[in-house]
């Protein structure tokens, strides 16, 4: 299977799913990137186009964590819940962008229960 396939099957996973997935200001979207070596994360509200909270590998916080890319994920996951929680956001819709719920975009979605977001 070829990089172009690759890209255009995860496109067409990515917008079947997105025509189910919309986030609202009380209820919004957590998507999750993943490239090559980093992940990245946002809570969107799809009413107003307006991203609320984000959190990466690629944050000054983050630059010197240590661990297998699962266990960097699951503290970006933490980092994410808990900021979500300061800004009084408990409910979230989980949008994994075409990925497979799998290895990092699980691990980053089970950090983010454990700080408190439910979905």
């Amino acid at each position: 299977m070829s990089q172009i396939d690759k890209a255009s099957r995860r496109q067409k996973i990515k917008d079947r799913s997105r025509g189910n997935v919309q986030g609202t200001e009380t209820k919004p979207r957590l998507c999750v990137y993943r490239s090559l070596t980093q992940i990245y994360a946002q809570l969107i509200d799809d009413v107003n186009s307006k991203t609320i909270i984000a959190a990466s590998t690629m944050s000054k916080d983050n630059k010197a964590l240590k661990g297998t890319k699962s266990e960097v994920c699951r503290i970006v996951g933490k980092q994410i819940g808990e900021k979500a929680l300061a800004e009084g956001i408990t409910n979230v819709v989980f949008d994994r962008n075409g990925f497979r719920y799998h290895g990092r975009v699980k691990a980053l979605a089970d950090g983010a229960r454990e700080a408190g977001l439910i979905f």
